[in-house]
């Protein structure tokens, strides 16, 4: 398994590196819309190794999840449904449907804070027309709330983590790259799933089917 340890510390080398802020922002932007990994997975690590700039990653990654809010809302306006049923299944698209219609929008506050994919709800908000500062206000609330939350408590207590980094790294390097394996492995099978279903789907309303 040497080579698990060696892509964690590879990970752990890339959080502290130039191109770990612009990932982050771009992974934020992209989890508003259509992407799978949440902020929070990146955002973390990435404070944990500068704890000193946590909070203004926290800012950033707000803006960045925003802003992909807007583009989804965006998607939803301008292509409609059909969006929702080609990347989504029907049991989140129900889901989000019912707390719009329970909450009206304080449902994008509550999608933004918790782990409900967040997604689903900016590309609904635009198919259901839903007012685009409405979005903007649960929006930045929500996701503010969430990440400055994660940066504060790691700004707060940086030399307490700084000190914990330092005497467990060898435990972290495994954690970190056993999460990546994991990672990819959903992601594949997420992947699969979806394109397994979408070829069923297209058999079953081929000709001769009812």
């Amino acid at each position: 398994m040497e080579w698990l340890h060696q892509l964690a510390d590879w990970l752990l080398g890339f959080a502290q590196g130039p191109w770990a802020v612009v990932v982050l922002v771009l992974n934020a932007f992209a989890e508003s819309v259509l992407w799978i990994v949440p902020p929070d997975a990146l955002l973390i690590p990435i404070a944990l190794t500068r704890p000193q700039d946590a909070i203004w990653l926290a800012a950033l990654v707000t803006a960045a999840s925003v802003l992909g809010a807007l583009l989804g809302h965006w998607l939803g306006l301008t292509v409609g449904r059909p969006i929702l049923k080609k990347f989504f299944s029907e049991r989140y698209v129900t889901r989000a449907e019912t707390l719009f219609q329970k909450y009206g929008v304080w449902a994008i506050l509550i999608a933004a804070f918790t782990p409900i994919p967040y997604k689903v709800f900016t590309i609904l908000a635009g198919v259901l027309r839903l007012n685009r500062r409405d979005l903007l206000i649960g929006s930045i609330i929500g996701r503010g709330a969430r990440f400055f939350l994660e940066g504060v408590l790691i700004f707060v207590y940086r030399e307490q983590i700084e000190s914990f980094l330092e005497h467990n790294l060898d435990w972290i390097t495994w954690g970190v790259g056993i999460a990546v394996v994991a990672a990819v492995v959903g992601f594949a099978v997420f992947y699969r799933f979806r394109h397994k279903n979408g070829v069923a789907g297209q058999a079953g309303t081929g000709p001769g089917r009812p």
